[in-house]
């Protein structure tokens, strides 16, 4: 083979090596095994879910300094953090069989602080469906120490979910906001 061809091929293989990127780790909101389902005493359906624009993505964001955001390249929730967080919440709040309600989601802040915290500020609005009943509007702030591992605060973002979906289960039992 001559030198030229030779040296080109070992020159391809390297540059080829260096484009190799680190692996994606995907993440979910669905924990193992969702703890809400047996204790909620109503069927309640997601009638409307948004979540802040700047977190609403596939990769995972968290916050840098008072001020920065950055999005993490290699760590990606399984779809975009407003269907992640619709399809834990349906999972977890769905009971088939008991009266239906209704209810809305606005998720006013999502924060991801490796090595302090995970957060989230929701207004969210429970209603029966087929009621002249007055809906329910009450809002939560729940927050979950984590270290400094994408994983611990992935955990974290679970457990606050987790939370929320027990305060919805005791506004549909109570009938006022927890």
């Amino acid at each position: 083979m001559p030198l030229t061809l030779k040296s080109s091929l070992i020159a391809l293989a390297l540059l080829l090596g260096a484009c190799r990127s680190d692996p994606i780790h995907y993440h979910t909101l669905s924990p193992v095994n969702p703890a809400g389902q047996a204790r909620v005493g109503a069927d309640i359906q997601i009638e409307q879910l948004s979540v802040p624009p700047q977190v609403d993505r596939t990769q995972m964001v968290v916050r840098q300094g008072e001020s920065g955001l950055a999005i993490l390249e290699t760590e990606w929730w399984g779809s975009s953090l407003a269907d992640e967080l619709r399809s834990s919440l349906d999972e977890q709040l769905s009971n088939p069989g008991t009266p239906k309600r209704l209810l809305r989601v606005e998720v006013q802040r999502f924060d991801s602080i490796p090595g302090r915290y995970a957060r989230m500020d929701v207004q969210w609005r429970l209603r029966t469906l087929g009621s002249d009943a007055q809906a329910l509007t009450c809002r939560s702030s729940l927050q979950t120490p984590a270290t400094g591992s994408i994983d611990d605060l992935v955990k974290g973002h679970q457990n606050n979910v987790r939370r929320f979906v027990d305060l919805v289960g005791q506004a549909a039992s109570r009938n006022t906001c927890p």
